[in-house]
């Protein structure tokens, strides 16, 4: 390596760090304006050094810096979960799992995500996962999980309907490889309710485009919640490209015939930001200027009864309805959709996904 390319490897690292310090400390930072023609940077991931994809991967998968969950994974029953990490876990004399829980204990010390943490995943030293909702109830990304049996069709169809309304996103096979993430990422930080109900829409879209979607489809959007719940850090993330599952084709980035892109830091590299001001743009065009889900905002006095709408604002449905319809109240609420037209099916489970914050 000359000494003019070894300069350029050395800024190229530097600048990486510094961006990453500005991120891990909530700083919102951009380029500035370009006043001549610059250099088109190579885009093949290859090329670019560990402290460059750190910092990309730190920059798209941003979510609190302060806390990070953990894998776990027991040997003798099997099971497996996710916890905050701490870095008194285990330590004799200070933690006292399982007879103390970890929210309870006084010796709880949570661990930051550092570049050393998501290189030690992608190296596949362990499995992360991020919690994206930020103490200011903001979040940097959004990721609509689809996991049940459908999930390919589902994920297909979410895809082309962000693309139809121009939402970039990029689609990864969950490191089950049974499931789907697809992931929009923000040029900044948005408020998570508005991020949720971006979500809400391209669900709803999605819907009236092509088929219905599993109610399971509507429950599975990161952030989960709109503001921080009392005393717990919201729901988490697995991180995408953890070495074991990326190894076996799972846990990485897909086309739209769900097949592995050969170079995943150059999808990564190309992933557009969405900017936060067309957000509401393109609620409004996805729903047609109807509420996503096609559930109207509802008054605090009315809250405890969201399923109810006045006529006014309820959409007449088109083409022949039943006269009666069986439902059946078990643990769920069952009907046969063979006995409805396809517009009232979607209606029914729209209507069953009303916002529910408890």
């Amino acid at each position: 390596m000359s000494t003019g390319e070894s300069e350029l490897e050395r800024l190229r690292a530097e600048n990486a760090r510094l961006v990453s310090l500005l991120e891990a400390n909530g700083v919102e930072w951009r380029l500035p304006p370009a006043s001549a023609p610059q250099v088109q940077v190579e885009p093949e991931g290859q090329r670019l050094s560990t402290a460059e994809k750190l910092a990309l991967f730190r920059r798209l998968f941003r979510g609190r810096v302060d806390v990070y969950a953990a894998r776990w994974e027991s040997k003798a029953t099997g099971k497996s979960g996710y916890a905050p990490a701490c870095q008194n876990e285990w330590r004799p004399g200070i933690c006292e799992k399982p007879r103390i829980k970890c929210s309870d204990c006084g010796h709880r010390k949570l661990s930051p995500l550092t570049d050393a943490v998501l290189y030690a995943h992608l190296a596949g030293d362990q499995t992360i996962g991020v919690y994206p909702l930020l103490e200011d109830d903001s979040c940097h990304f959004l990721a609509a999980d689809f996991d049940d049996a459908e999930w390919r069709e589902d994920a297909r169809a979410f895809v082309q309907s962000c693309r139809e309304l121009g939402v970039p996103v990029a689609l990864e096979i969950s490191r089950s490889g049974e499931g789907a993430h697809a992931w929009v990422v923000f040029a900044g930080r948005v408020a998570a309710r508005d991020a949720r109900r971006l979500g809400a829409a391209l669900i709803s879209h999605t819907c009236a485009r092509t088929r219905q979607l599993k109610l399971g489809s509507y429950d599975r959007l990161f952030p989960n919640q709109d503001t921080m719940p009392k005393g717990g850090f919201g729901n988490l993330i697995a991180l995408p490209l953890q070495k074991k599952p990326r190894d076996q084709g799972r846990s990485v980035f897909v086309d739209a015939n769900l097949h592995p892109f050969p170079d995943q830091w150059a999808i990564l590299a190309s992933i557009r930001p969405m900017a936060p001001h067309d957000i509401e743009p393109t609620i409004l065009r996805a729903t047609g200027g109807v509420h996503p889900l096609d559930v109207s905002f509802i008054d605090e006095e009315d809250l405890a009864k969201p399923w109810q709408r006045s006529e006014s604002l309820a959409q007449k449905l088109s083409g022949p309805m039943p006269s009666a319809l069986n439902v059946t109240l078990a643990n769920l609420v069952y009907f046969e959709k063979a006995q409805l037209p396809q517009s009232l099916a979607n209606r029914l489970i729209r209507l069953a996904a009303f916002q529910n914050p408890e």
